[in-house]
């Protein structure tokens, strides 16, 4: 089995540390490089510091040499870090697995653009229950097509910076596709005052912060008579990490492309 070597961005955050734990622990995977912002305290620190753990990778503050030391770069930081890792990524030829949520239509756009040349993971959510997830939301919009209200329920940690999370925005656009809107001009993101009838078409969405939530997402079929709700809950954030850990050995020896989670469990 040949090694793939990982470069972890962010690797002192939440995701970088749980990246590193999980990749220690998989075989024929090898922690290439870690690194972080430039001026992070933790550069300069063995990687596997942070877990109590000794993996003699040490932090640098400078990307370009951390993804050259690498096969694949896995990210999880923010999307104007995420991006200009991707154009070292693409000017190196590596594969890239991309986990940030956040994007606007330009980041999408730039994402698309590089997966051009490389082959490129992009999802909203890498944990392997959550795809399965969407999958059910498929047929359940498709039976559920007439006479059910939908609302879209997420709740995160007190720290995540963008709403609705980019898991519950997918969900949404599975509904949406399968009933035959546009998420864009049905969604309704918050309600306040004297809002009037709820308008069949619409789905809403619902964001709560708080505390340390990994993340937990509803979507809600509300009929008369009758309520379905697909859920799912993360008590860690370690399937997000195995996902990604997944969705490198996917790239392994693959050509350029932009595939996502659904592509790599076969949910097509």
């Amino acid at each position: 089995m040949s090694v793939i070597r990982l470069a972890i961005a962010g690797a002192a955050g939440r995701m970088g540390r749980m990246l590193i734990e999980a990749a220690l622990k998989e075989e024929g995977i090898e922690i290439g490089s870690a690194f972080d912002r430039p001026g992070s305290p933790c550069i300069g620190r063995d990687a596997g510091e942070l877990l109590g753990a000794h993996c003699g990778v040490t932090i640098v503050g400078d990307a370009r040499a951390a993804i050259a030391a690498a096969d694949c770069v896995i990210d999880f930081t923010r999307p104007e870090g995420t991006l200009a890792h991707l154009a070292l990524a693409r000017e190196l030829g590596k594969a890239m697995v991309i986990g940030t949520t956040g994007f606007d239509a330009a980041g999408k756009a730039a994402i698309a653009e590089a997966a051009k040349q490389i082959p490129v993971v992009f999802a909203p959510n890498m944990a392997v229950g959550v795809n399965a997830v969407f999958k059910l939301l498929e047929v359940a919009a498709r039976i559920l097509n007439e006479g059910y209200d939908v609302e879209v329920i997420e709740a995160h940690h007190r720290f995540k910076v963008d709403a609705p999370s980019g898991t519950a925005l997918r969900m949404g656009e599975v509904v949406a596709r399968e009933l035959g809107r546009d998420l864009d001009a049905c969604a309704i993101y918050g309600r306040e005052g004297v809002t009037g009838e709820r308008k069949a078409e619409t789905i809403g969405f619902s964001t709560i912060r708080g505390g340390d939530i990994v993340g937990d997402h509803t979507v809600l079929f509300a009929g008369i008579g009758e309520r379905i709700e697909i859920t799912h809950k993360s008590g860690s954030r370690m399937p997000y990490a195995l996902g990604a850990l997944r969705a490198a050995r996917f790239l392994a020896g693959r050509g350029a492309g932009l595939f996502d989670m659904q592509d790599i469990l076969g949910l097509r």
